[in-house]
């Protein structure tokens, strides 16, 4: 196929999934990648350059790259990919109103629970999708992008889609399609409590997740957020080969027996690390409020508080100020003591 014969495919945000998704369908799409000017100016000089953890890699260079930082560049876009942040969303949907063509759809491929929405009220005569991205990616340097952790996209389904699917599988990036999706981003959301955890440690995930005091503290925050979630009437989706509701008990085994169940749920090479953690070490603002604070909206909604991911919250924005790390057992303790009295065990273990 000639490369006048692709489809045109805009990326709106340029940073770490945007870039590394990008990257890998270069060869079987026209890319466009829209982003800030600190994002396109560093890739007009380094290029791009991708890798996974089961070996693969790539490397494409600046002048074979269409970096744009007007919105007016997804024009002619035949699918739309929205990867920025969520604070963003807005923002880009108005921008996309304005220039994208007819019946073009959009999949939003974001962190939180609220995105398409957002974009859906802005692009009223477009397919927007809610999509999520499973795998961690790490810009490592400059222009290199880093899939750290094993999974496969997941989007909305819509017959609007159909067409891209095998441009995505041939690109190593297979789509499932689903019908749940509120349920898969409530899964995907429990999962990326983690990140502000993650980010506090300072510690690669696989080395952070291999400690038990760690993990502790994910448990703490996930066992919040499925109280709320059930009274908010939400059921997370099944992403794993356990069922969203055992994480916290397995989280709690003993290293050695976690380590055991955690290979049959999910790959994660040494270089991974969270999108929070990554921000922090930039000094970007952070995700956090569409994440934790996100459970500690949905709480306060249902008449309920969510402390511990309140504290994560309160923690991450201190970091934000001032780069802060620290020990599992420093954490752990400063989460547990910001549950109720009531709620607290006897003895700090």
């Amino acid at each position: 196929m000639s490369a006048h014969a692709l489809p045109r495919i805009a990326i709106y945000g340029a940073g770490s999934v945007g870039g590394y998704l990008g990257a890998r369908l270069h060869e079987h799409a026209r890319v466009t990648f829209i982003g800030r000017h600190r994002v396109i100016d560093t890739l007009r000089l380094s290029g791009i350059s991708w890798s996974d953890l089961h070996g693969g890699s790539g490397r494409i260079g600046a002048k074979a790259l269409d970096l744009q930082l007007d919105p007016f560049a997804a024009a002619k876009a035949h699918l739309v990919l929205v990867t920025v942040k969520c604070s963003a969303t807005a923002a880009v949907a108005r921008e996309l109103a304005e220039v994208l063509a007819p019946g073009v759809p959009v999949i939003s491929l974001q962190n939180g629970l609220h995105n398409a929405k957002v974009l859906r009220a802005a692009l009223p005569g477009h397919p927007v999708l809610a999509g999520m991205v499973p795998f961690n990616v790490l810009r490592r340097d400059r222009g290199s992008f880093h899939q750290g952790s094993s999974g496969q996209l997941m989007v909305e389904a819509d017959p609007s889609l159909a067409p891209f699917l095998p441009l995505f599988a041939n690109a190593g990036l297979p789509i499932a399609t689903r019908n749940d999706m509120p349920a898969v981003l409530a899964a995907k959301l429990l999962l990326n409590l983690n990140n502000a955890i993650n980010a506090l440690s300072d510690l690669p995930l696989r080395e952070e997740l291999s400690q038990r005091r760690w993990r502790r503290c994910l448990a703490l925050a996930q066992r919040e957020a499925l109280a709320v979630f059930t009274a908010a009437g939400i059921h997370p989706a099944r992403l794993t080969p356990l069922p969203a509701r055992f994480l916290p008990h397995v989280l709690e085994l003993p290293d050695t027996l976690f380590q055991r169940v955690a290979a049959k749920l999910l790959a994660i090479d040494p270089l991974a690390r969270s999108s929070t953690w990554e921000d922090l070490e930039s000094g970007r603002a952070t995700e956090v409020d569409a994440i934790n604070g996100e459970i500690v909206r949905l709480a306060a909604q249902h008449g309920m508080t969510a402390p511990v991911n309140a504290r994560l919250v309160a923690l991450i924005r201190q970091s934000e100020r001032r780069r802060t790390t620290w020990q599992s057992e420093q954490l752990l303790q400063e989460l547990r003591q910001s549950r109720p009295a009531y709620e607290r065990p006897m003895a700090i273990l």
